[in-house]
């Protein structure tokens, strides 16, 4: 979205990315996800559970703003040996606004 508003179809879409997030997380697989806003740059940031990289990519680009471009993603996959977390296998998404639209 940017600095002076979003459209009407970014509303939309972003509405899309919330209810997505949300069921993610009923579903177990996201662990957190959020916003950082500062000094006129927004991004977020989704750690979420994925059994191998190729899931966690379909994840990320089943993404409502990410497949409709109103956000662009870049998928970090990881693993942490030191959580306090069940599962050791994670993936970090970065979202950012995209420009295509």
């Amino acid at each position: 979205m940017l600095a002076s508003g979003s459209t009407e179809f970014e509303s939309r879409i972003v509405s899309g990315h919330f209810s997505y997030l949300k069921q993610l997380t009923s579903d177990g697989m996201v662990i957190l996800a959020g916003r950082q806003n500062t000094d006129n740059s927004s991004f977020g940031i989704v750690l979420f559970n994925a059994g191998t990289v190729e899931e966690a990519r379909e994840i990320m680009l089943s993404d409502p703003a990410v497949k409709n471009k109103v956000f662009r993603a870049e998928l970090f996959p990881t693993k942490w040996p030191c959580s306090a977390l069940t599962t050791q296998n994670r993936a970090i998404t970065h979202l950012t606004q995209s420009n295509d639209i």
